[in-house]
């Protein structure tokens, strides 16, 4: 157990205190050798980080019924300290569940490391996001680093983004909520790459990639249509389509190597095999293999 008399735990108890919550005690965290401290935090003063994945009222509910039916809120939220109170990096719909209920107050384990609200992506594993909640995720908190700080490069932050597809595919969600980005993640994990250029800047670049991405998929959308109106019912005509205009599917590459193509040339590349593409030589047997090695909707 740590006391007042260490440095680190101090400040943090200062900050709780200030928020009108109670210091319930502290720890050193047996991994990384860093000071927690167990606090009670007013619910109020506690905000989920803007970036995180949105709430789902039906997940809050069913949160807020079984926390009910156990008769106790068992599971502390993390706090980090902000100007105006306590970021939950974790928490969004504990926190709901909790207003629901009723509470005043809530369990948390604070810590006074800020970077820990743009790291907590990673730990979010037994929980998985789909494909659409990571990659809003990633780009929203690379919206919060460009404010931050903005003359820290794309690259330093790879931990917390976690894959640099995640960050075009956010900002083309962006731009269109119902966009099928699960059909471009494959080519884009093989040729995206985390630049090296100041977060705001990257953010422009990706932005830019976004709306060629998007271009394609109207494309893409396009001959769908017209192989449905040609007699096609399959849900896998989009993947057939796109797989067939992926100008890096059958170019072969090691763990390790350098991408086959830059970002800019795999699009180009891409827009040109969608522009010539030819929905009448796609055969129904086309769609029987699709189907079979279609993957998971991430």
């Amino acid at each position: 157990m740590l006391g007042r008399d260490d440095a680190a735990v101090g400040a943090i108890a200062e900050r709780i205190e200030k928020a009108k919550g109670a210091i319930i005690g502290a720890y050193r965290d047996p991994y990384a050798g860093e000071p927690v401290v167990v606090a009670s935090l007013p619910l109020a003063a506690v905000e989920a980080t803007p970036f995180q994945r949105d709430l789902s009222r039906t997940h809050a509910e069913r949160l807020a019924t079984a926390i009910g039916a156990a008769g106790l809120f068992l599971d502390p939220v993390i706090a980090i300290p902000t100007r105006d109170g306590f970021w939950s990096p974790n928490g969004r719909h504990r926190l709901a569940a909790a207003k629901q209920l009723g509470q005043r107050a809530v369990t948390a384990l604070v810590t006074g490391d800020l970077a820990l609200a743009y790291r907590i992506l990673a730990l979010n594993t037994e929980k998985a996001h789909n494909l659409r909640d990571r990659s809003l995720e990633v780009i929203r908190m690379a919206r919060a680093l460009a404010k931050e700080s903005p003359r820290s490069k794309e690259s330093e932050h790879a931990v917390s983004f976690e894959q640099p597809a995640f960050l075009t595919l956010g900002a083309a969600y962006e731009r269109r909520d119902r966009f099928a980005g699960s059909s471009y993640h494959s080519m884009l994990r093989r040729v995206d790459r985390f630049l090296d250029a100041t977060v705001p800047a990257a953010l422009r670049q990706r932005e830019q990639w976004a709306v060629r991405l998007l271009d394609i998929d109207d494309r893409v959308s396009a001959h769908v249509k017209a192989m449905q109106e040609a007699g096609m019912k399959s849900p896998y005509l989009r993947q057939v389509v796109v797989a067939r205009c992926n100008p890096v599917r059958w170019i072969p590459q090691k763990r390790g190597e350098k991408p086959p193509l830059t970002m800019a040339e795999a699009l180009t590349r891409m827009t040109a095999n969608v522009r010539k593409f030819d929905p009448k030589k796609v055969r129904p047997q086309d769609l029987a293999f699709a189907a079979a090695v279609a993957p998971a909707e991430e």
